[in-house]
This record gives structure tokens, C-alpha cells and sequence, in this order.
């Protein structure tokens, strides 16, 4: 999981985001410029990691990194441009709010916009190829949980502690007994076929 050769002598920045399949919440992206010589055992796509495991790496990734920055879209901004452009806009977010303009872009999966005229990759499953773009997926991750944590605390019905947001039996019941939320993305075709979905 190094990065590539031909941009070594670069300063790259990984990014990824969390939250694109989701019903409920903000899709959130992280951007990470990390040290060349950085390694750590775990440090993995997030998705291959546990809870446990991606919360202990948060605070190392956040130590150890030159600059790293958290962003968020909106349900509303979501339903205003589509999840795809809302994914790419919370990375431009994040990337803008680093502490040092990066001179390459590294982005987990295969569609994004330029950035400031800035060159840029995308690499398919690159959560699990290149750290930044692996602990860039651990923050989007961990932070996006962090706000669904608080949000179940609002609306307990739809089961966000455990399932994030994503559409899981519990979540679908929720929302055909109580209808959506503030929270809910109102333009993703999932969410009026849950609501006549027979459990």
C-alpha cells in the first residue's frame, strides 16, 4: 500500500467518502496527506475493519498525518444535486479544508470532478490499496457514525446506532411505521418503495 511511484515526490492526498448508500444522514469524505514513511498494521479499507478497530485508528491517523480534513453533505444538498455529485462535493470539502494544498489527488472508486487543477487518480477499491485512501475511509467512516449516533438519539424508531442509515429490515420497518425524517433523503427511489414494502 505504497503510493504510486511516478507521483512519490509529491504531496498526495488520499481521499474516500462513507454514507453513499444510505437512506438517512449526510454522505461524509475525508482528505489525508500522510507521512511517506507511515505504516501501520492495521490500517485497511474501512470497511474490512471492526468498530473497534477503526476508532483506535482515528486518533493515529489524526497524529500522524500532515494535514487531514473532515466534510459533510446535507440530505438537502443530496437530494439537490444527486448522491454521486454530493460524494464528490463532500471530497472537494475536504480536500479544500486541508492545512496544505496537495500537488496530487488520490480518490477511492472511479468518478470525480477536477479540483482546482489539481491531477488526480481514481482507483478503484483504493481503500484497500493506498493508506491515505485508507485512512481517509476511516475518518469519513467514523465521523459519519458519530453523527448518526447522535441522530438516533433523536429518533430512535429507525434503528441509526446500528445500521448508520442504510436500508436494513430495521430501518425499512421504521420508516413504513413512521414515515420519514428531516433526516431522510426524499429523493432516493428506495425510500417510497420501502414504505410499501410488506414485512
Amino acid at each position: 500500500m505504497n503510493l504510486p511511484t511516478q507521483y512519490s515526490n509529491q504531496i498526495e492526498a488520499g481521499t474516500d467518502e462513507a454514507g453513499r448508500g444510505c437512506l438517512a444522514g449526510p454522505v461524509t469524505a475525508a482528505a489525508v496527506i500522510l507521512p511517506r514513511d507511515f505504516t501501520h498494521p492495521l490500517l485497511n479499507d474501512s470497511k474490512k475493519l471492526t468498530e473497534k478497530q477503526r476508532y483506535l485508528l482515528r486518533p493515529i491517523v489524526e497524529e500522524v498525518a500532515l494535514s487531514f480534513s473532515v466534510a459533510h453533505c446535507s440530505p438537502e444538498e443530496i437530494d439537490e444535486i444527486n448522491i454521486l455529485n454530493a460524494s464528490i462535493k463532500a471530497m472537494h470539502r475536504a480536500i479544500d479544508g486541508l492545512n496544505c494544498t496537495p500537488e496530487y489527488i488520490a480518490v477511492d472508486g472511479n468518478r470525480f470532478h477536477p479540483f482546482k487543477e489539481i491531477p488526480f487518480s481514481c482507483i478503484i477499491k483504493g481503500d484497500g490499496k493506498y493508506l491515505n485512501i485508507a485512512a481517509a475511509s476511516v475518518l469519513a467512516k467514523t465521523y459519519r457514525d458519530d453523527i448518526m449516533l447522535e441522530l438516533d438519539q433523536i429518533h430512535p424508531e429507525y434503528g441509526w446506532k446500528k445500521n448508520k442509515g442504510y436500508p436494513t429490515k430495521a430501518h425499512r420497518l421504521g420508516l413504513k411505521e413512521h414515515g420519514s425524517t428531516k433526516y431522510h433523503r426524499k429523493t432516493f427511489r428506495l425510500l417510497p418503495e420501502q414504505l410499501q414494502i410488506d414485512f
